[in-house]
Parts: C-alpha cells; sequence; structure tokens
C-alpha cells in the first residue's frame, strides 16, 4: 500500500501528547497519529448511521466503488452497485415514459 504526504494543523497540546506517546512507544510521531487516525475509522466503520451514510455518498456519486469497498466490505459494495444499477436503469426507463 502506498503513502500520501498529508499537511494539517493540529492543537499543541496534542502535539506535546503525541510526542510523549512516541518518546514513550519508542515510535514516531506519524506513527502514533497513524495508529490513532485507524483507530477511530475501525470504531466508526461499525456504526450503523456511518454505514448508511456513507452508501449514500456512493449512491451520490461524491465516493467511488473502491472507497465503498473499504468502508462496508467487498460483499456489501457489490449488492449496493447492483442496486445503484438497477436504480439507474428505472430513472432512465421513467425519463423514457416522460417523454411519451
Amino acid at each position: 500500500m502506498g503513502s500520501t504526504r498529508v499537511n494539517f494543523r493540529l492543537p499543541e497540546n496534542l502535539i506535546e501528547k503525541a510526542d510523549v506517546a512516541a518518546e514513550v512507544s519508542k515510535k514516531n510521531r506519524t506513527e502514533i497519529v497513524k495508529e490513532a487516525l485507524q483507530e477511530y475509522l475501525d470504531d466508526i466503520e461499525d456504526d450503523e448511521k456511518f454505514k448508511e451514510a456513507v452508501v449514500e455518498l456512493y449512491l451520490d456519486d461524491q465516493m467511488g466503488f473502491e472507497v465503498l469497498k473499504e468502508f462496508i466490505g467487498r460483499q456489501d459494495a457489490e449488492s449496493v452497485r447492483a442496486s445503484k444499477t438497477i436504480l439507474k436503469q428505472g430513472d432512465d426507463l421513467a425519463d423514457d415514459l416522460a417523454e411519451l
């Protein structure tokens, strides 16, 4: 898996705490932040409302299939993609019928 450089601002006290945690655990600041973010994402991914919101983003074309798959799993993502295709076909059919 590749990595991407990210620039963002954090409160000084949070950085200080991360630096102390890094020193004590013999890790660097990036590892501490990465582990904390991963733990947060692991926790939130179990929340059903969060999953529903992620699916809505996909259905609204605000997120790609690969990202959806990361959040809800391959099998569920495939089901959502199939549903999206069926919904799109229904919308297209409704548009065609409206033009008659």
